[in-house]
């Protein structure tokens, strides 16, 4: 502004002292060039004000912008025809209308069933293909008063190994798939479709596994991640993990929970190492963990989302699952470590747990994801 200033009174100047003395009318003229000085500084001052404002849009534009861009540009929707896969549909419209994404539905008719003793029965290829012509039909009357970009994908086969063929196929962005929620033994025999594809899927997957949310009178999802929780343990697949929440929590403007658990087993080695004089191990690791977890958060975050960092300790299921109980969290996000399936069936993970007793819907995210 002082610029501005500064040459305008220059340029008043020069015109008084070499083009206005030797006029005769130079009062007149004295007037006018004022006036015309006025409207200079007027313009550069509109100018100067415009630019800076324009200047500091750019920059905060490029403040907002997270390290990396979630885009949903193709989602798919797995469902068995059942009321419970009825959701994973809601869900994936509802999705498809926020991103403006083209909704595959997919339904895979199983080739076998598996007898009381053992034995593998077939079903015939007649059947089969009855079977298909049916779906094709169910799937356009659950669809028929959607608006969306939508494409129905049925085929025979192993579900998992299908819907990655579909996945890879349509380049899929993001899987929704409900979860019946077995455990015990039930779940080490008959295994889950969900848990199949968490491990195998290049891209990532949502799963739901319950009718709130979900408006009874329309069928439509009423998803609204106004808080979303992100697990990290530390690892590179919950630090991917949490890249999809500051995209999504952008997305959405959502508070942004980072909860790390801290399970006393695994922090042995740390406590025995010792602490300060007068400070207890346990005070000194949780101040090392507290820091580590906000250095995490992009200090720009708060621009376009409210990001917290919590610490919890015990089991990091439960205690996933507490907090999103008190806090009201819509999604819970989590990394997937790929472990081997018999062993996750076993003994499960943090991920398959929260998905099955969570209170509300599991995003899992696989490194092969990106």
């Amino acid at each position: 502004m002082f610029l501005i200033f500064y040459w305008t009174i220059l340029f008043k100047t020069f015109i008084i002292h070499h083009l206005l003395e030797p006029t005769i009318n130079a009062p007149a003229l004295v007037a006018d060039s004022e006036l015309f000085c006025a409207i200079i500084f007027l313009l550069n001052a509109i100018i100067a004000f415009y630019g800076f404002s324009l200047y500091r849009i750019y920059r905060n534009i490029q403040k907002w912008r997270p390290i990396m861009k979630v885009n949903f540009n193709n989602i798919l929707c797995a469902t068995d025809l059942s009321d419970l896969s009825a959701i994973a549909i809601s869900s994936g419209v509802a999705l498809a209308k926020e991103f403006n994404a083209r909704l595959f539905v997919c339904h895979i008719v199983d080739l076998s069933t598996t007898a009381a003793y053992g034995d593998i029965i077939f079903a015939p290829l007649e059947l089969q293909n009855k079977t298909i012509g049916y779906t094709h039909e169910q799937l356009k009357r659950m669809m028929q008063n959607q608006t969306i970009d939508w494409e129905p994908l049925v085929t025979a086969g192993h579900p998992p190994d299908e819907i990655s063929k579909f996945v890879a196929m349509h380049q899929i962005d993001l899987v929704v798939s409900a979860t019946h929620g077995r455990s015990g033994l039930k779940r080490v025999f008959l295994g889950s479709v969900t848990e199949r594809l968490m491990r195998t899927l290049p891209c990532p997957l949502l799963i739901v596994r319950s009718l709130e949310g979900v408006d009874t009178s329309t069928g439509e999802s009423l998803l609204g991640f106004k808080k979303i929780l992100v697990g990290c343990d530390f690892s590179t697949f919950s630090e991917l993990a949490f890249q999809y929440g500051l995209s999504l929590a952008q997305d959405f403007e959502s508070e942004l929970h980072l909860v790390h658990v801290i399970e006393t087993p695994s922090y042995k080695d740390i406590l025995k190492s010792g602490a300060s004089p007068g400070v207890s191990p346990e005070k000194t690791l949780y101040d090392q963990l507290n820091e580590k977890l906000s250095k995490m958060i992009p200090e720009e975050s708060a621009v376009w989302c409210r990001p917290k960092a919590i610490l919890l300790t015990g089991r990091p299921y439960e205690e996933i699952i507490k907090y999103s109980l008190l806090n009201s969290i819509d999604l819970i996000i989590l990394g997937i470590r790929g472990r081997n399936l018999i062993e996750v069936l076993m003994t499960g993970s943090t991920t398959d747990r929260v998905s099955r007793k969570g209170p509300c819907p599991v995003l899992s995210v696989c490194p092969i994801a990106v």
